[in-house]
Formats: C-alpha cells, structure tokens, sequence
C-alpha cells in the first residue's frame, strides 16, 4: 500500500489534468479550477515528469493530447466522475433535487444566468449548477442532465428541443460615438472604427466574422481602423460596453443590453446565421419531475424573448445603406 500511495498522484494534479484535457486549453482549465494558467502548466509538467510520459503536445493552434495522455484522460475522467456521484450521493440535499446544466459561455453569462433568479423563485427546491463549456460534452459520462447545445440543425441530436435561432448585427457602445465623433450610418464607415472580432482557433467560427456579416449584405470588406480580437464571445460584448469597439453582436444573446440602451445597433443589419440553440436531456434525466420543471421553465423563457419587451435593434433583414458590389 505504501508503494501504490508513492506511484499515485495527487487529486489536485489528476483535477489539473483532467480539466486541461477536457478543455485541450489551460487558460479554460485555469479559470475553471480558479488557478493562474501557471499554476495548471506547472501542475500538468510536474504530472508528466512524475510518470515518465508526455501527456500533451503542444501544437501551434493550441493543445493535443498524446495516446498516453488520452488513456490517462479517460480513466481520470471515469473515476472523478464516480466520486461526484458518491459526494452527491451523501450530500445534505438529496441529489433528485439537483439539475446539472451545460452550456456555451457566452449563453450562460448573457442570456441563462440574468434568467436564474426566476427559475429560484419559482422552484426554490431545486439546485441548479452551470458547467459553462464551448466544448460538447458527453453528458451520461460527465453526469450532465441537461444541454443547451449550440450548433445547426443537422447537428442537433436526436430529440433536440429548438429554443431560438441566432441573428448577428453590429452594435457599439453609444459612448463610443459620443468619444469619436465619427458617423456610423452606413458599412463604409466602419473604417473609423475599431473592429472586435472572435479569435477563436479552436471551433472556427466563419459565420460569426466580419467578412460574413458583409458577405451577407453583398458589402466590399473596409478596412477598419483598428482591430481588437478575443476567443469568447462575452469578453466582446464587455470590450463593446467599455467603448472599446464596434463588435458583432448576438441575438438574442444582448436583446436586453439592446433594449436597455447599453448597447446600440446604429447600422440595422441583421444577419441570420445557420446556427441555433438546442434543447438536449440525458437518458439518465428523462422521468424526473425536478428535471421536468426546469425543462419546462427554460422553453418558457425561450419563447417569451427578452426579460421585458423586446429589443428594438431595427427591422429583420433591413439592409444597411452601403455600396452594393
């Protein structure tokens, strides 16, 4: 026994992996686990040096995991999977009161967070937990009950629920005109502006560029002042909040930013995109009433819009004045 506790690794070490393999991205696995990236690189090294193996490869685009790594993600996976279980199975609150949500970041902080406070009231029995993840994850093997799963309608899964399409339109801070004294009335001038845009290498997000919100409109690409990128759509919207550009706003992600005035859309272009949101319950969660409810609630507050009135961000489909190719 006392060999078998020198070979096996700490739990904050298999924690550090298992995150990090999962998200294939340190930074993530760094902000779930509330450590610096540091601290989880240093934390996956130490792992590697311990068992003689490398477990990643460090690619120019991002992370790999080794057949090694991948046979250790596996078993990692599995047994803290297991473990959860038995917590939850010996918790205080009985684990049939418990629904256990995952989704994109962007929705979890724009759209699904603000909206929590209702389901609470509503049913103050129930504890919600949001695993906020832009990878699609198996839910019966991370024990997940329910998904809102972002993604077109040929890849939504078998029995996926529709919640709500997705519209892409420029939107600004309106400090930030005030600041400039720049117009922005038309695509062209755009080249006064800074462009925020997704960096996103990982799941290369064409349909939410700029280029296709101009080849949308049959609109010649300008070139902007400026260019400001980032690889989560909610760090957009606060770089557009605090003035710092022109970025390519969501909905029905930033309806109530729209509606409230925070943000504006001074161009008018919508620009619907394939994608959309989905609805999607494990098999382990069909049957339960708890879960029910929360199903219930969520298609609810899909189909009520926005959490009062609706967003006035110009008419559907209007064309922004702009030279035609």
């Amino acid at each position: 026994m006392a060999e078998a506790n020198r070979i096996l690794p700490s739990l904050d070490l298999l924690k550090g992996f298992e995150a990090a393999a999962r998200h294939l991205n340190f930074t993530r696995a760094a902000d779930e686990l509330f450590l610096t990236q540091s601290a989880v690189s240093r934390q996956i090294q130490t792992l590697e040096d311990r068992l003689g193996v490398r477990l990643f490869v460090r690619k120019r685009r991002g992370l790999a995991l080794t057949h090694e790594g991948d046979s250790l993600f596996r078993a990692v996976s599995s047994a803290l999977g297991q473990v959860q279980e038995a917590v939850e199975s010996l918790s205080q609150r009985p684990a049939g009161d418990r629904v256990t949500v995952t989704c994109t970041m962007g929705f979890s902080s724009l759209w699904l967070i603000p909206r929590l406070g209702d389901f609470h009231r509503l049913h103050p029995e129930v504890d919600v937990r949001i695993s906020a993840n832009d990878r699609i994850l198996n839910l019966e093997r991370e024990r997940i009950d329910v998904s809102v799963r972002y993604c077109s309608a040929r890849a939504a899964p078998k029995g996926a629920v529709w919640l709500f399409d997705e519209e892409v339109l420029p939107v600004c801070s309106p400090a930030l005109l005030e600041h400039t004294g720049k117009p922005l009335r038309k695509a062209q001038d755009l080249a006064h502006y800074v462009l925020l845009h997704l960096d996103d290498r990982e799941t290369h997000a064409t349909w939410l560029t700029w280029n296709a919100w101009f080849d949308s409109f049959g609109i010649r690409s300008v070139k902007p002042a400026g260019s400001l990128g980032f690889n989560y759509f909610d760090q957009i919207v606060r770089a557009a909040l605090a003035g710092h550009g022109v970025a390519l706003g969501r909905l029905p992600l930033i309806a109530e930013l729209l509606q409230d005035g925070s943000l504006i859309a001074p161009l008018d272009g919508r620009a619907r995109t394939d994608m959309a949101y989905w609805l999607v319950r494990a098999g382990h969660a069909q049957g339960r009433a708890h879960i029910d409810r929360f199903c219930e609630w969520l298609l609810a507050a899909a189909r009520a819009g926005p959490l009062s009135g609706s967003a006035e961000a110009g008419p559907r489909n209007r064309r922004p004045a702009a030279r035609r190719r």
